[in-house]
């Protein structure tokens, strides 16, 4: 049991993805357009009659926590993913931890809607649609 951790992170090492910084931008710009408008206050994926996303990036408690995980210095509390700089670390950071080396926007914004196998999810596709529409 006290080796899994070592294995899930050799699983999950950080990567190299091969986006530019414009291009970086300009997904997390489509993104933020296809997941809340550009809403930061937006509240989403309501559970219980709670929401169970929450800001511009429609983030997820867990994704958040996988994310400040991964990169401590973002600190903060999960809602602070209302502030859309804050946001951005979260999910910028989340993209380091998951994407795989050589990855597309396509492969990044999949990762963002279905998690860190998202890229593969069949599932993911209709998202990247909206992306994809959103970035023409």
């Amino acid at each position: 049991m006290k080796y899994i951790p070592f294995i899930f992170a050799l699983a999950f090492a950080p990567s190299a993805y091969s986006l530019t910084e414009a291009e970086t931008v300009r997904l997390l710009a489509a993104i933020k357009q296809v997941e809340s408008g550009g809403d930061c206050a937006a509240v989403g994926d309501w559970e219980c009659g709670q929401p169970t996303a929450i800001g511009c990036y429609q983030i997820h408690l867990e994704y958040w926590a996988d994310a400040v995980e991964y990169d401590q210095t973002i600190g903060g509390c999960y809602n602070d993913c209302f502030n859309e700089a804050y946001a951005e670390r979260v999910v910028r950071a989340y993209m380091k931890r998951y994407a795989p080396k050589n990855a597309t926007m396509k492969d990044m914004a999949r990762i963002h809607n279905g998690g860190p196998r998202g890229h593969k999810k069949w599932a993911t596709c209709v998202y990247w649609a909206k992306v994809a529409k959103v970035l023409k």
